[in-house]
């Protein structure tokens, strides 16, 4: 089973230790949920995943291949990552955008294979783009434009998704719909990591969850054995209410601190 994994990784910026000596893994066909206060380190995880940030110490693995050194061009063809609260500032159209993901796949000038256009095709349909697909993205609305960044990203076809709150912009209707997609991509034998701040929807869709507290993994493992709240309160400092529905519900602050 394929397995992306990070071993004692620390980031240190300006002084800030980010991530310090973090141990984590997500393995191909569960959907990881990656959760924790602000400021945790989760997106700076990410990134140091996707090689994107120089970790000062210790390994990345994928498939059991040392990726620590490997640039992110070397890897363009591995991961697909959907950024958090990512931008736009070109009037591509809807299509044009998800023909981005299949960069990696086609050779540069050569144009769009059958392959390729399947792929796009399949994207927008996926997330209920197909009347947008020719419109620029920079005259769609806030959740119509995290949906069209979302296709590019299920074009690629890479086996590894990482996502930052890819649900953040969205109303409760394509919350859902975007996490059936990527549940969907974990179920087909895909690694799929998602940062969620919605612990009643990581509740709900995640079959392994990593709690990340200033920088380290506070705890990890199935869902059910660490979303409870004798793990998650003294991270989230707060006290929860888990009902039996899956909602998870905060009743108040352990203290008055801002």
């Amino acid at each position: 089973m394929s397995v992306l994994a990070a071993e004692d990784l620390s980031v240190v910026i300006n002084g800030a230790r980010l991530l310090d000596g973090l141990s984590g893994s997500a393995r191909a066909g569960r959907l990881t949920g990656l959760i924790g206060p602000n400021g945790a380190g989760k997106s700076t995880l990410l990134r140091s995943l996707l090689r994107l940030q120089e970790a000062d110490a210790g390994h990345i693995t994928w498939a059991g291949e040392d990726i620590t050194a490997r640039r992110p061009h070397q890897l363009s063809h591995v991961f697909a990552y959907l950024a958090q609260a990512q931008t736009v500032h070109w009037p591509l159209t809807v299509e044009a955008l998800a023909a981005l993901g299949r960069r990696p796949a086609y050779t540069p000038f050569a144009g769009l294979t059958e392959t390729d256009q399947a792929a796009i095709d399949r994207a927008i349909a996926q997330t209920g783009l197909e009347a947008m697909r020719h419109r620029a993205i920079t005259s769609l609305s806030g959740g119509e434009h995290a949906r069209a960044l979302l296709a590019r990203v299920l074009a690629s076809d890479a086996p590894v998704v990482l996502a930052d709150e890819p649900v953040a912009a969205l109303d409760p209707y394509h919350q859902l719909n975007i996490l059936d997609i990527l549940k969907g991509l974990a179920a087909d034998g895909r690694v799929v990591v998602i940062v969620l701040h919605d612990l009643s929807l990581a509740r709900r869709y995640c079959d392994d969850v990593i709690l990340m507290d200033a920088g380290q993994v506070a705890a990890q493992g199935p869902s059910a054995e660490v979303l409870t709240a004798e793990t998650l309160e003294p991270v989230y400092r707060v006290r929860l209410d888990l009902g039996e529905t899956g909602a998870v519900l905060p009743l108040g602050r352990f203290t008055d601190d801002p």
